[in-house]
């Protein structure tokens, strides 16, 4: 089968491209420019085939996606810069990668859209989420949806952070009351259902949760996290109305000055004051996902934090 792949030499996309070598698929990554690193790796490691293009330009995905026989939409982002918003990323980006496997005659759609996503959802990333889950399901596609909590593996951005801050800080940090529950998933489990989904026909026009088996708050989460690294740092909780004045700070600051995505932005905060877990039975079911528990997930690539502290 050959499988294109939108966000294929990212933190998810490296996984998914990893299990679908292993069966042999032929795969084609869209890429932005074909020289990056993680573009040539992805070449030499699995030998996959790169397109030129952007979500974004609608002629280059319809060319890039020509004698595809399923399509894998992984494209997000967490904060924005310039022309990559959440309704440029997510809304519009779906929309046209919706079409083009419609007119290129592409029947299996995969789609990569987020845990809370939801009609009336408070932040905008929901919102947007929710949005391309519409152009996706209202479609005549053989679409399957998976909404994935906050996911962890060797290269997140997400654990790899607070164990980061904590090798140099004495603190870490908790916005607004920490109480809301996450329920974290591993890299892997959400790449097996992608893998697995192809050759499931029951995952026709169904949308899935992906989530672990832990629901956590946010200091539980932390608490893991030095833990699995040996340390002992303070669990501060920062007043939501200080965070946002932080949040916009940095919302300001860093497209300005550094060129670069905020870090934190009030969209976020208004998702962390939210639990975000769901039901994920059928999907560990349908796809076979492992289930081990965030504490014992994390603690394999955290180790050498323990051991070089």
């Amino acid at each position: 089968m050959t499988v294109f792949i939108t966000g294929g030499t990212g933190f998810v996309g490296r996984e998914i491209v990893r299990d679908l070598h292993a069966p042999g698929h032929k795969l084609r990554l869209l890429v932005r420019d074909r020289n990056s690193p993680a573009a040539r790796e992805a070449v030499m490691r699995y030998g996959v085939e790169l397109r030129e293009g952007n979500v974004l330009d609608a002629a280059s995905l319809l060319a890039a996606m020509q004698g595809a026989d399923a399509v894998i939409h992984l494209v997000g982002i967490i904060s924005e810069i310039g022309e990559q918003t959440f309704e440029n990323v997510h809304t519009r980006a779906t929309q046209n990668m919706v079409r083009a496997a419609q007119v290129a005659g592409v029947l299996r759609f995969l789609h990569m859209s987020a845990l809370g996503t939801r009609l009336n959802a408070a932040s905008r990333y929901h919102q947007t989420k929710w949005a391309a889950e519409q152009a996706v399901s209202n479609s005549t596609l053989d679409w399957t949806i998976f909404r994935p909590s906050v996911i962890y593996g060797p290269q997140d951005g997400f654990v790899n952070l607070f164990a980061r801050l904590a090798k140099s800080s004495p603190i870490l940090p908790v916005m607004g009351a920490g109480r809301a529950l996450l329920q974290p998933v591993a890299v892997e489990d959400v790449a097996r259902c992608f893998a697995r989904a192809l050759g499931e026909p029951r995952s026709i026009r169904e949308t899935f949760d992906v989530c672990g088996p832990d629901r956590l708050t946010m200091p539980q989460i932390l608490g893991a996290i030095l833990a699995a690294t040996g340390r002992k740092r303070l669990i501060v909780r920062v007043p939501i109305e200080l965070a946002k004045v932080l949040a916009a700070s940095l919302e300001f600051v860093y497209p300005r000055l550094l060129g670069k995505a905020p870090p934190l932005n009030r969209d976020q905060l208004i998702m962390l004051q939210e639990d975000n877990v769901g039901e994920p039975r059928w999907t560990v079911e349908m796809f076979g996902m492992r289930q081990n528990s965030f504490a014992k997930g994390i603690a394999r690539y955290l180790k050498w934090e323990a051991d070089g502290r």
